[in-house]
């Protein structure tokens, strides 16, 4: 198995490189949670997928080795965050919507669930 905390480089194209990991870890609420992090130009973005209570449609690894790096609705989408795939869609969804900060902007974490149904979509289409 990799080391998911190294940087990985996504190539956007000429002019926008990110770079990106991903973990995942239970929070002080007890909550776990992956995270796909990505670098740019001095600006931080954070995709968080929160583990949601049971029936919820909301499955993150939840610290078992199996589905490491994934997460999944309950209805059979399912995203692998290890992939530049994925990270690409995830990417350009949030630039479709506007979330994305410019140069010199603050670090912004992100709700991945609520960018999920478009990017299983365009993942799996």
């Amino acid at each position: 198995m990799g080391n998911d905390r190294r940087q990985r480089r996504l190539v956007v194209d000429e002019q926008t490189t990110w770079l990106w990991s991903r973990r995942n870890r239970r929070g002080r609420d007890g909550v776990w949670r992956d995270a796909l992090t990505l670098y740019r130009d001095g600006v931080r973005v954070r995709f968080v997928f929160l583990a949601g209570p049971a029936g919820s449609g909301r499955y993150t690894t939840e610290g078992h080795l199996w589905f490491e790096g994934c997460v999944a609705d309950g209805r059979g989408n399912l995203l692998n965050l290890r992939e530049p795939g994925v990270v690409r869609a995830l990417v350009a969804e949030a630039g479709r919507r506007g979330l994305l900060p410019g140069r010199g902007g603050g670090p912004v974490e992100l709700d991945g669930w609520a960018l999920f149904p478009a990017v299983a979509a365009a993942v799996d289409g």
